[in-house]
């Protein structure tokens, strides 16, 4: 018998409940940066997903707007 090496793929679309979790926030955080426009979201048919990469770059958009407000 071979051996199967099995490598989990990384998500490329997240629920809004596994975003949230990812960015260590509640759901309705979540849909307040949704809705404000900081984190795009894309409809699948009747499900609203969030591209996993939309995710760091609203972590590097944050840290940017962070460093430029420090004296």
């Amino acid at each position: 018998m071979t051996d199967i090496e099995i490598i989990p793929t990384p998500r490329v679309m997240l629920s809004i409940t596994d975003a949230a979790r990812c960015l260590s926030v509640g759901r309705s955080t979540m849909y307040e940066l949704i809705n404000s426009g900081a984190i795009e979201t894309v409809h699948i048919g009747r499900l609203r997903r969030v591209p996993a990469d939309c995710l760091s770059d609203f972590v590097e958009r944050c840290r940017r707007e962070q460093r430029a407000q420090e004296p």
